[in-house]
């Protein structure tokens, strides 16, 4: 047996005759990078959202934990401890930093204040804020009362980042993280995603990037039509191998589809 964190089996999903994900199999393991790679159209964010709450499966079965889950909305599946990170970051670009990592989970003023005239507890938020970013070093961004709309990209996806990975207690998932940025940029996120799994937080990373992908997964997930065609360990199998399998131009060894 395996110590995964998060389990899927035969999940399917379908939107009238198209079948987005077909008996799909899904494992996160504790502490781990799981590397989802596969051609558009293969099912990956299909398979990301029915982990993550955002469509309800028609088939299959989700465990968190060794218990059965069946998320019904994004909401609930936070609360479970999941966290997602997609491409467009889900930030509000006018709002401030610490606003933005408490969005939709502000804290509250203790007492009358709060319970009655719903103030905010801003020195709190902005203290958990600031905690958080330099725990992921992102000691770039000093004011986190600035508006997100005047970082870089690379600070925006830091941010939405240390969002996820101070709630999302037991999963973080990342969509792209890397896709809209520079060179420079795409290296302090990289560095980011690993120190958020050596705090014993278990990431799933969605990526198109290769080099990327080799870099920081411990194993990779490749989709394909629908479904879980192979896992692969990066250290024993070739980036052009990936793409060869991820395409349908190689056929994967046994011991890869048996994973």
């Amino acid at each position: 047996m395996t110590d995964a964190i998060l389990q899927a089996r035969g999940i399917v999903k379908r939107y009238g005759r198209v079948t987005a994900l077909d008996n799909a199999d899904f494992e996160l393991r504790r502490g781990e990078i799981l590397a989802v790679i596969g051609d558009n159209g293969a099912g990956k964010s299909s398979l990301i959202k029915a982990i993550s709450g955002a469509v309800v499966p028609d088939e299959g079965e989700i465990h968190l934990d060794g218990e059965k889950v069946q998320f019904t909305s994004p909401m609930q599946a936070r609360e479970a401890g999941i966290e997602t990170v997609y491409q467009n970051l889900a930030l509000a670009p006018a709002l401030s930093i610490a606003d933005n990592m408490f969005m939709g989970r502000e804290l509250r003023r203790e007492g009358v204040m709060g319970k009655w005239f719903r103030m905010l507890d801003r020195p709190a938020m902005e203290s958990f804020a600031r905690q958080k970013l330099s725990e992921l070093g992102l000691l770039t961004i000093q004011n986190i009362h600035q508006a997100v709309e005047t970082l870089s990209g690379g600070q925006r996806q830091g941010v939405a980042v240390a969002r996820a990975a101070a709630f999302g207690s037991k999963v973080v998932i990342l969509d792209e993280p890397t896709a809209a940025l520079g060179v420079k940029e795409s290296r302090k996120v990289l560095e980011l995603i690993q120190d958020v799994r050596s705090r014993g937080q278990s990431i799933v990373l969605i990526s198109h990037n290769m080099p990327h992908v080799f870099e920081v997964a411990d194993r990779i997930h490749v989709h394909r039509l629908g479904r879980r065609l192979c896992v692969v360990d990066p250290k024993e199998c070739t980036m052009s191998d990936a793409v060869a399998f991820m395409t349908g131009a190689k056929a994967p060894p046994p011991e890869a589809i048996a994973a």
